[in-house]
Protein backbone atom coordinates (compact mmCIF):
# COMPACT_ATOMS: atom_id res chain seq x y z
CA UNK A 1 0.00 0.00 0.00
CA UNK A 2 3.19 2.23 0.80
CA UNK A 3 4.09 1.80 -2.43
CA UNK A 4 0.81 2.36 -4.26
CA UNK A 5 0.85 5.36 -2.34
CA UNK A 6 4.01 6.65 -3.22
CA UNK A 7 3.69 5.80 -6.48
CA UNK A 8 0.11 7.42 -7.15
CA UNK A 9 -0.91 5.71 -10.68
CA UNK A 10 -4.88 4.41 -10.56
CA UNK A 11 -3.76 0.91 -9.97
CA UNK A 12 -0.46 -0.41 -9.14
CA UNK A 13 0.18 -4.27 -9.56
CA UNK A 14 2.39 -6.55 -7.75
CA UNK A 15 3.33 -9.70 -9.35
CA UNK A 16 4.76 -12.75 -7.73
CA UNK A 17 4.87 -16.47 -8.32
CA UNK A 18 1.24 -18.15 -7.83
CA UNK A 19 0.36 -19.81 -4.57
CA UNK A 20 -2.05 -22.46 -5.97
CA UNK A 21 -1.00 -25.51 -8.51
CA UNK A 22 -3.29 -24.07 -11.63
CA UNK A 23 -2.05 -21.11 -11.81
CA UNK A 24 1.58 -19.40 -13.29
CA UNK A 25 1.65 -15.83 -12.12
CA UNK A 26 -0.57 -14.00 -8.71
CA UNK A 27 -1.38 -10.47 -9.38
CA UNK A 28 -2.46 -8.24 -6.96
CA UNK A 29 -3.88 -4.89 -7.38
CA UNK A 30 -3.62 -1.34 -5.17
CA UNK A 31 -5.14 1.89 -5.70
CA UNK A 32 -3.24 4.72 -3.79
CA UNK A 33 -5.93 3.97 -1.03
CA UNK A 34 -7.19 0.16 -1.60
CA UNK A 35 -6.50 -3.35 -2.46
CA UNK A 36 -9.17 -4.07 -5.27
CA UNK A 37 -9.55 -7.73 -6.72
CA UNK A 38 -9.06 -7.25 -10.67
CA UNK A 39 -8.02 -4.59 -12.97
CA UNK A 40 -7.88 -4.75 -16.52
CA UNK A 41 -5.08 -2.66 -18.07
CA UNK A 42 -2.79 -3.10 -15.01
CA UNK A 43 -2.90 -7.02 -16.18
CA UNK A 44 -1.87 -6.08 -19.39
CA UNK A 45 0.44 -3.67 -18.25
CA UNK A 46 1.95 -6.64 -15.74
CA UNK A 47 2.68 -8.95 -18.44
CA UNK A 48 4.15 -6.23 -21.13
CA UNK A 49 6.72 -6.24 -18.40
CA UNK A 50 7.20 -9.89 -18.12
CA UNK A 51 7.21 -10.17 -21.85
CA UNK A 52 9.96 -7.83 -22.52
CA UNK A 53 12.13 -8.95 -19.62
CA UNK A 54 11.83 -12.50 -21.39
CA UNK A 55 10.48 -13.94 -17.99
CA UNK A 56 7.65 -15.48 -20.20
CA UNK A 57 7.48 -19.70 -21.31
CA UNK A 58 4.33 -20.15 -23.32
CA UNK A 59 1.92 -17.99 -25.04
CA UNK A 60 -0.87 -19.21 -23.01
CA UNK A 61 -1.04 -18.52 -19.01
CA UNK A 62 -3.08 -19.15 -16.24
CA UNK A 63 -3.09 -16.39 -13.35
CA UNK A 64 -4.15 -15.88 -10.31
CA UNK A 65 -5.75 -13.15 -8.80
CA UNK A 66 -8.36 -12.46 -6.12
CA UNK A 67 -11.23 -12.49 -8.03
CA UNK A 68 -10.65 -15.78 -10.11
CA UNK A 69 -8.17 -17.51 -11.95
CA UNK A 70 -8.06 -16.25 -15.17
CA UNK A 71 -6.84 -17.55 -18.81
CA UNK A 72 -4.23 -15.03 -20.81
CA UNK A 73 -3.43 -15.32 -23.97
CA UNK A 74 0.25 -13.09 -24.54
CA UNK A 75 1.26 -12.89 -28.15
CA UNK A 76 3.91 -10.47 -29.94
CA UNK A 77 1.66 -7.52 -30.95
CA UNK A 78 -1.41 -7.39 -28.06
CA UNK A 79 -2.49 -9.35 -24.89
CA UNK A 80 -5.64 -10.87 -24.31
CA UNK A 81 -7.16 -10.83 -21.03
CA UNK A 82 -10.84 -13.28 -19.84
CA UNK A 83 -12.88 -12.08 -17.49
CA UNK A 84 -15.76 -13.77 -15.29
CA UNK A 85 -18.78 -13.89 -16.99
CA UNK A 86 -21.13 -11.24 -16.37
CA UNK A 87 -23.64 -11.22 -13.43
CA UNK A 88 -26.25 -8.43 -13.80
CA UNK A 89 -27.08 -6.83 -10.86
CA UNK A 90 -29.34 -4.04 -9.15
CA UNK A 91 -31.32 -1.40 -11.63
CA UNK A 92 -31.11 2.09 -9.85
CA UNK A 93 -32.95 5.50 -10.31
CA UNK A 94 -32.35 8.63 -12.06
CA UNK A 95 -33.14 10.45 -8.81
CA UNK A 96 -30.12 8.38 -7.24
CA UNK A 97 -27.82 9.30 -10.34
CA UNK A 98 -29.04 12.71 -10.50
CA UNK A 99 -27.27 13.64 -6.96
CA UNK A 100 -23.90 12.80 -8.33
CA UNK A 101 -23.76 15.20 -11.35
CA UNK A 102 -24.34 18.57 -11.44
CA UNK A 103 -26.87 18.27 -14.59
CA UNK A 104 -29.53 15.71 -15.74
CA UNK A 105 -27.38 12.83 -17.37
CA UNK A 106 -29.54 9.38 -17.18
CA UNK A 107 -31.03 8.67 -20.89
CA UNK A 108 -34.56 8.41 -20.00
CA UNK A 109 -35.45 4.64 -21.94
CA UNK A 110 -32.23 2.97 -21.31
CA UNK A 111 -31.34 0.77 -17.44
CA UNK A 112 -29.01 2.12 -15.01
CA UNK A 113 -27.99 -1.41 -13.97
CA UNK A 114 -24.94 -2.76 -11.99
CA UNK A 115 -22.76 -5.44 -13.70
CA UNK A 116 -20.24 -7.09 -13.19
CA UNK A 117 -17.19 -9.39 -14.68
CA UNK A 118 -14.96 -8.85 -11.77
CA UNK A 119 -15.90 -5.98 -10.25
CA UNK A 120 -19.43 -4.66 -9.78
CA UNK A 121 -19.65 -1.38 -11.74
CA UNK A 122 -22.79 1.12 -12.35
CA UNK A 123 -23.75 1.31 -16.05
CA UNK A 124 -24.73 5.04 -16.73
CA UNK A 125 -26.41 5.39 -20.59
CA UNK A 126 -26.13 9.10 -20.58
CA UNK A 127 -28.38 10.83 -23.10
CA UNK A 128 -26.00 12.30 -25.79
CA UNK A 129 -22.17 12.79 -26.08
CA UNK A 130 -22.01 17.08 -25.35
CA UNK A 131 -23.92 15.65 -21.85
CA UNK A 132 -21.08 13.24 -21.78
CA UNK A 133 -18.29 15.67 -22.34
CA UNK A 134 -19.51 18.56 -19.94
CA UNK A 135 -20.50 15.93 -16.76
CA UNK A 136 -19.18 17.61 -13.38
CA UNK A 137 -19.17 14.57 -10.88
CA UNK A 138 -20.00 15.21 -7.22
CA UNK A 139 -17.36 12.74 -5.74
CA UNK A 140 -18.61 12.45 -2.50
CA UNK A 141 -21.91 11.91 -3.85
CA UNK A 142 -20.67 9.11 -6.42
CA UNK A 143 -18.68 7.35 -3.19
CA UNK A 144 -21.53 7.34 -0.47
CA UNK A 145 -23.48 5.62 -4.11
CA UNK A 146 -21.18 3.55 -4.90
CA UNK A 147 -20.68 2.37 -1.14
CA UNK A 148 -24.57 1.78 -0.80
CA UNK A 149 -24.71 -0.74 -3.21
CA UNK A 150 -20.69 -2.08 -2.72
CA UNK A 151 -19.55 -1.17 -6.26
CA UNK A 152 -16.33 0.40 -7.63
CA UNK A 153 -18.07 3.31 -9.08
CA UNK A 154 -19.45 4.97 -12.09
CA UNK A 155 -18.90 4.00 -16.15
CA UNK A 156 -20.67 6.91 -17.96
CA UNK A 157 -21.11 5.92 -21.80
CA UNK A 158 -23.25 7.40 -24.85
CA UNK A 159 -23.68 5.42 -28.05
CA UNK A 160 -23.16 8.02 -31.19
CA UNK A 161 -23.60 6.34 -34.47
CA UNK A 162 -20.69 3.48 -34.50
CA UNK A 163 -19.02 4.69 -31.72
CA UNK A 164 -19.03 4.04 -28.27
CA UNK A 165 -17.82 6.81 -25.65
CA UNK A 166 -17.11 6.28 -22.00
CA UNK A 167 -15.96 8.26 -19.06
CA UNK A 168 -14.73 5.99 -15.67
CA UNK A 169 -15.56 7.55 -11.96
CA UNK A 170 -14.35 5.29 -9.34
CA UNK A 171 -13.67 8.25 -6.01
CA UNK A 172 -14.43 5.44 -3.83
CA UNK A 173 -11.11 3.66 -4.29
CA UNK A 174 -9.15 7.39 -4.91
CA UNK A 175 -9.64 7.18 -8.68
CA UNK A 176 -11.60 10.61 -9.73
CA UNK A 177 -11.62 9.52 -13.23
CA UNK A 178 -9.60 6.40 -15.54
CA UNK A 179 -8.99 6.87 -18.82
CA UNK A 180 -9.58 3.05 -19.49
CA UNK A 181 -11.01 0.69 -17.47
CA UNK A 182 -10.93 -3.49 -19.38
CA UNK A 183 -13.02 -4.76 -16.66
CA UNK A 184 -15.74 -1.69 -16.88
CA UNK A 185 -15.81 -2.29 -20.35
CA UNK A 186 -16.23 -5.65 -20.40
CA UNK A 187 -19.07 -4.97 -18.00
CA UNK A 188 -20.76 -2.55 -20.81
CA UNK A 189 -20.44 -5.12 -23.50
CA UNK A 190 -22.54 -7.28 -21.52
CA UNK A 191 -24.79 -4.79 -20.90
CA UNK A 192 -25.27 -3.66 -24.18
CA UNK A 193 -25.81 -7.25 -25.31
CA UNK A 194 -28.01 -8.29 -21.96
CA UNK A 195 -30.40 -5.68 -22.83
CA UNK A 196 -30.74 -6.02 -26.85
CA UNK A 197 -29.39 -2.48 -26.72
CA UNK A 198 -26.30 -3.61 -29.10
CA UNK A 199 -25.69 -7.29 -30.53
CA UNK A 200 -22.20 -7.08 -31.10
CA UNK A 201 -19.74 -9.91 -30.90
CA UNK A 202 -16.52 -7.53 -31.25
CA UNK A 203 -17.08 -3.98 -29.54
CA UNK A 204 -14.56 -1.24 -29.10
CA UNK A 205 -14.59 1.51 -26.39
CA UNK A 206 -13.29 5.10 -26.23
CA UNK A 207 -12.41 6.28 -23.61
CA UNK A 208 -9.94 9.10 -21.35
CA UNK A 209 -10.96 11.97 -23.85
CA UNK A 210 -11.10 14.00 -20.99
CA UNK A 211 -8.41 13.67 -19.73
CA UNK A 212 -6.46 13.93 -22.90
CA UNK A 213 -5.29 10.32 -22.40
CA UNK A 214 -7.60 8.80 -25.25
CA UNK A 215 -7.84 5.10 -25.18
CA UNK A 216 -9.53 2.31 -27.03
CA UNK A 217 -10.72 -1.01 -24.89
CA UNK A 218 -11.30 -3.70 -27.30
CA UNK A 219 -13.80 -6.68 -26.16
CA UNK A 220 -15.17 -9.91 -27.52
CA UNK A 221 -18.12 -12.19 -26.55
CA UNK A 222 -19.13 -15.65 -26.98
CA UNK A 223 -22.56 -16.24 -27.20
CA UNK A 224 -25.37 -19.06 -26.75
CA UNK A 225 -28.79 -17.23 -27.48
CA UNK A 226 -29.49 -15.00 -25.45
CA UNK A 227 -26.22 -16.08 -22.76
CA UNK A 228 -22.69 -14.59 -22.55
CA UNK A 229 -20.62 -18.10 -22.06
CA UNK A 230 -17.17 -15.98 -22.50
CA UNK A 231 -15.83 -12.27 -22.25
CA UNK A 232 -12.24 -11.36 -23.44
CA UNK A 233 -10.50 -7.87 -23.14
CA UNK A 234 -7.45 -7.27 -25.29
CA UNK A 235 -4.92 -4.37 -25.30
CA UNK A 236 -1.05 -3.95 -26.16
CA UNK A 237 1.55 -2.19 -23.43
CA UNK A 238 5.52 -0.98 -23.60
CA UNK A 239 7.59 0.23 -20.75
CA UNK A 240 7.50 3.41 -20.15
CA UNK A 241 10.32 3.80 -17.82
CA UNK A 242 11.56 3.27 -14.39
CA UNK A 243 10.90 4.36 -10.77
CA UNK A 244 12.58 3.79 -7.28
CA UNK A 245 10.68 4.05 -4.52
CA UNK A 246 12.02 4.34 -0.95
CA UNK A 247 10.34 3.30 2.15
CA UNK A 248 11.00 3.65 5.86
CA UNK A 249 9.02 0.68 7.23
CA UNK A 250 9.66 -1.89 9.97
CA UNK A 251 9.93 -4.45 7.36
CA UNK A 252 11.94 -3.02 4.04
CA UNK A 253 13.93 0.09 3.34
CA UNK A 254 13.56 0.50 0.28
CA UNK A 255 11.84 -1.18 -3.16
CA UNK A 256 12.11 -0.59 -6.96
CA UNK A 257 9.48 -0.31 -9.04
CA UNK A 258 9.35 -0.81 -12.99
CA UNK A 259 6.24 0.78 -14.53
CA UNK A 260 4.31 0.15 -17.90
CA UNK A 261 1.70 2.21 -19.60
CA UNK A 262 -0.99 -0.60 -21.13
CA UNK A 263 -2.80 0.51 -24.35
CA UNK A 264 -6.22 -1.04 -24.82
Amino acid sequence: MAISKELGFAETVFVSAATINKATFKFEYFTPSEEVPLCGHATIAGFTVLREFGLLKRENIRLQTKEAVLDIVVKKDKILMQQNNPQFGETLSESEIARCFDIEVAHQSLPIQIVSTGLRDIMLPVCDFATLETMNPKFDEITMLSEKYDTVGIHAFVIEGERIICRNFAPRYDVPEESATGTSNCALACYLYHNNILRKKEYIFEQGFSLNSPSEINVSLETNGNDITKVTVSGSGYIAGERNVELNTTRRHSSSKTTSISRF
